[in-house]
């Protein structure tokens, strides 16, 4: 077994920080940019008198930097060449996203708001996969070229993790001789409205609430008659983009369904297993960067005229910690050369529940790693002077959304004990 990393893939990294370094770090040197990662960075980016909104010198920054990354030709990265990008595959990605979190903060990967230099655009996939040729023509490129936002209408005020059981309802009804849906309904956590062009909406279209058919995906524009938001969650880690919107007799034309009529959980499903390996790597570097700025301060720190890393009482806890991180860095690694081995298909039967073990640990083990390194920094950790507090306040919110550690545990377990997955049914034979 070889467990060295692709040539290509280790100079690819060394260009991204020179172009992160080039380009990215005088960015957010000037016209004091440093206010949003510095202890500032809560009240720099949030208009509180505004819904709590991110403020547009905040976005206006983020889109500066993905512009100059799109030039640069690392934006798309992840995507197909057909769209400009370089068919960076799992592997690939993870390594990137677990290498730009171990850097720490900064312009050129901040996972609040899924800002990356190296983006992850999984709607322009589902487009091309489920879209029809008008949807690709006229969503795909505007995606790419940020003149379209698309936010997502899954979860509802009573039914998270439950999409199958969701209210939301889409019926046929004609509008001037012309066949559409009216949708009448409620959404929460419709991150990115605020800016969206469109929104893709869940809607039960046919059959019993917990049935997983039935559900259809619609691609209803965000300024409709009877689209409303009407209110913005306020999270834990602010700024917040994440509206309660409600649907009332919003009409759309049958030709916005995304995908199979009454099969659109397949478009919700699409990229959930890229999307997780993903976020896993990043809180999986977030930790390691917890871990190591914890040993470097240890080592310097000196109460009582000795270093604070000699006392075991430091070096235990994160010797646990650095552990789990170089454990969990093979399973993900391994998990994505995977799934990049198999058709997409194929990941759902055969690695679902490895990619659900890599996230539910890799965001636990970041939060865990952030709290014990406030605790290593003592007073100074506790403050926003340090990044420990944003990393525990964004990376805790993975615990739940991606699926919630219980759902992936389910799923994990659904595997092994052969419920699910290629063991299904053998118990039963037992």
């Amino acid at each position: 077994m070889n467990f060295d990393l692709p040539p290509e893939l280790v100079a690819y990294l060394g260009e991204l920080d020179a172009f992160i370094e080039r380009e990215i770090v005088p960015l957010q040197a000037q016209d004091d940019n440093e206010r949003f990662f510095d202890h500032r960075r809560e009240w720099a980016r949030t208009d509180f008198d505004n819904g709590g909104l991110p403020r547009p010198e905040w976005e206006a920054l983020l889109g500066e930097a993905r512009r100059r990354a799109d030039k640069a030709g690392h934006l798309r990265f992840a995507l197909p060449s057909e769209f400009g990008g370089r068919d960076g595959g799992n592997l690939w990605m993870a390594v990137i996203r677990e290498h730009f979190a171990a850097r720490g903060l900064g312009l050129h990967n901040d996972l609040q708001n899924e800002h990356s230099i190296v983006a992850n655009n999984p709607f322009v996939l589902a487009i091309r996969d489920f879209g029809t040729p008008a949807q690709r023509q006229e969503f795909i490129a505007g995606m790419l070229d940020e003149s379209v936002h698309l936010a997502f209408g899954l979860t509802e005020p009573q039914h998270g993790s439950d999409a199958t059981h969701m209210e939301t309802r889409a019926v046929p009804e004609a509008h001037g001789g012309r066949a559409g849906w009216r949708i009448d309904g409620e959404k929460m956590w419709t991150t990115g409205m605020h800016v969206a062009t469109h929104c893709v909406v869940f809607a039960r279209t046919s059959g019993e609430d917990g049935a997983a058919r039935g559900i259809s995906a619609l691609l209803v524009p965000a300024q409709a008659e009877g689209v409303k938001i009407e209110e913005y969650l306020w999270t834990f880690n602010m700024p917040t983009d994440h509206p309660r919107v409600s649907f009332t007799n919003v009409w759309v034309p049958e030709d916005a369904v995304l995908g199979p009529l009454d099969g659109g959980l397949a478009v919700a499903q699409h990229f959930v297993h890229e999307n997780r390996i993903r976020q896993a790597a990043s809180s999986l570097g977030a930790a390691d960067y917890c871990v190591r700025e914890s040993v470097k301060y240890a080592r310097e720190r000196k109460p009582f005229g000795e270093e604070l890393a000699r006392n075991q009482g430091i070096q235990f806890p994160l010797v646990e910690l650095a552990t789990q991180v170089e454990m969990l860095r093979l399973l993900i690694r391994k998990t994505a050369w995977e799934m990049d081995r198999m058709p997409k298909p194929e990941v759902e039967k055969q690695l679902s529940d490895k990619v659900s073990m890599c996230n539910f640990w890799a965001n636990r083990l970041c939060c865990e790693a952030a709290d014990r390194a406030m605790q290593v920094h003592g007073g100074i950790g506790y403050s926003r002077h340090k990044p420990f507090e944003h990393i525990y306040r964004h990376h805790r919110r993975y615990r739940i959304t991606e699926g919630s550690e219980e759902i992936q545990m389910r799923k994990v377990a659904g595997y092994l004990f052969g419920y699910m997955g290629p063991k299904k049914n053998q118990g039963d034979k037992a």
